[in-house]
């Protein structure tokens, strides 16, 4: 496989420069087709223009992994389509990025983030690649994320692969990305590419989206094919776009979702997914009652304020809030979600390694997984282990008694019993709540430092949709807010979604500081803000 920094200097560096000075930073999808449509200008340009963006800001986000060395052939091939008038695809000519565990037939291997996979070359496209691709996106390179999609230990690092190493925040350097579509997040906040793809098997779109400034869908599982994606878990995975919009996020979502016979689990998408563009109306939230779950709210005091200005915001659109001050039920969701990945870890990914090439992935089970960590424990553990690796080598099987009942009654917990039972009970159709607190800092002692996230899980188990957009900074750091609703109600999530974001305009820009801008710094460091003058108590 071609490092990154050799593929730059065949790509980006070496081009010439661009005739006009075209600027790719915030531009949305729709502002990029009209601008190939006008003339403005070229899938190449945009291209080279990303690339060189990447070259200026990788060395500090470590967002981007590979990038495809087909991507200007790619992009070339759209720009004669254009001049020639043939019917383009609803993302004709974009540069999109996609998660390191989502394969593509290009010359670019697929890794999960491990140097176990770095010769994974499959020359296959995930299916929501190549519909990606039939419908005119090109293929830009492999995002950075979590190792192994943070699976391989509880006390992982979120945003550190052994192939990228640490992914960092673009509004504070020193800040975290969260797991595992972590590179997704960073290089979607900073214009890397017109969007990106993320996958989520539990808040691994939804986290780094929130915490970079990003709208993020997590779909109903089953919405979106996952063959050819390096698993976890088939009761919980999916891929979901990630994006500076709502709209680009549903202009995704449109082309990505639907049946795979490859996916037993999509067996109802063709007949599920709808125009989600059509959907999107800025007076979508008019007589709507929205549940608010205030038992997943009041974590941090900064985010609650925060979050009162969005319900506000809600409010002021025509909606009625309904407070909702705990989850049904006393479960143990997260005991039991815990044994169901550990058991579908191992199924899954020894299905997933044999399907690779042996000559060039010598690593065909979770077990020589394992092993070969150990041996390359320098680069592959320096920081943290893999002892939920050793834990899911241990599993019985998906014929396990114990993993059957926790898989029936965790998802019954967290759909039926859970989601279903808020909605219906409080006759609401959407709950909200804050996606999690402020990103924290990067620590290699003291690991991740969540603060807050207690609304993401019910969705994750249950397989339920789950959006979150941005509803503004703490101290410079964004924060979400998260939609969550019923099974196959990815539409209606959207409709609301963007009436919000039309009437609050909370994204802000990323300012690529090395720190966080505290808002009250002056106080907190003692210093009187008459005089200039410091001072300690």
């Amino acid at each position: 496989m071609k490092t990154l920094v050799l593929i730059l200097s065949c790509t980006a560096l070496c081009q010439p420069a661009a005739a006009h000075a075209y600027d790719v930073q915030e531009k949305t999808i729709a502002e990029l087709k009209a601008d190939l449509s006008a003339g403005r200008t070229t899938s190449v340009e945009l291209v080279r223009l990303y690339e060189q963006r990447i070259a200026a800001f990788n060395p500090q986000l470590h967002a981007v992994i590979a990038l495809n060395p087909d991507a200007i052939a790619q992009a070339e091939a759209a720009d004669a389509a254009r001049k020639a008038g043939r019917p383009a695809g609803m993302l004709a000519g974009i540069p999109i990025l996609i998660k390191d565990n989502v394969e593509s037939a290009d010359n670019m291997a697929t890794t999960a983030g491990s140097i176990a996979l770095k010769d994974n070359v499959t020359h296959r496209d995930a299916p929501l690649v190549a519909r990606m691709r039939a419908a005119g996106a090109i293929i830009l390179g492999k995002s950075n994320l979590s190792e192994w999609a943070n699976i391989r230990s509880a006390h992982s690092i979120s945003g550190w692969s052994g192939v990228g190493g640490q992914a960092r925040n673009p509004y504070a350097f020193d800040r975290n990305t969260c797991g595992s579509s972590a590179g997704s997040g960073a290089a979607g906040a900073a214009s890397l590419a017109a969007a990106t793809i993320g996958t989520e098997t539990d808040g691994s779109v939804t986290c780094p989206s929130a915490i970079n400034g990003l709208v993020g869908l997590k779909p109903t599982v089953g919405l979106v094919s996952r063959t050819h994606i390096v698993p976890i878990s088939h009761s919980q995975d999916t891929a979901g776009p990630m994006a500076r919009c709502v709209a680009d996020a549903a202009a995704i979502l449109a082309v990505i979702a639907g049946a795979d016979p490859a996916d037993p689990a999509t067996a109802a998408a063709d007949a599920k997914k709808t125009d989600y563009l059509a959907v999107l109306r800025p007076d979508a939230l008019k007589g709507v009652r929205i549940g608010v779950l205030r038992y997943a709210s009041d974590f941090h005091p900064e985010t609650t304020r925060v979050f009162e200005q969005a319900l506000a915001a809600l409010t002021a659109g025509g909606a009625t809030l309904v407070e909702i001050k705990a989850f049904p039920g006393d479960h143990d969701i997260g005991k039991l979600e815990h044994l169901i990945l550990m058991t579908e870890l191992k199924a899954d990914l020894n299905s997933y390694l044999a399907t690779t090439a042996a000559q060039q992935v010598s690593t065909r089970t979770l077990a020589d997984l394992i092993a070969f960590d150990k041996a390359h424990a320098d680069r592959e553990m320096p920081l943290f282990g893999q002892e939920l690796f050793v834990e899911a080598e241990g599993t019985k099987g998906l014929d396990d008694p114990d993993y059957l009942k926790a898989e029936a009654d965790a998802h019954r917990f967290a759909g039926p019993e859970g989601i279903d039972k808020m909605l219906t009970d409080n006759q609401v159709s959407v709950l909200v709540a804050p996606t999690l607190g402020p990103t924290w800092l990067i620590d290699p002692v003291l690991k991740d430092r969540f603060v807050g996230g207690g609304a993401g899980q019910a969705p994750a188990v249950a397989g339920y949709p789950h959006l979150t957009v941005p509803m503004g900074l703490v101290d410079g750091l964004p924060v979400g807010l998260s939609f969550i609703g019923a099974a196959w109600s990815d539409a209606q999530l959207l409709a609301y979604g963007y009436a919000y974001e039309q009437a609050s305009h909370a994204r802000r820009p990323p300012r690529y500081l090395p720190t966080a801008a505290i808002e009250n710094e002056a106080s907190w460091r003692g210093v009187d803000d008459a005089d200039g003058k410091g001072g300690t108590n």
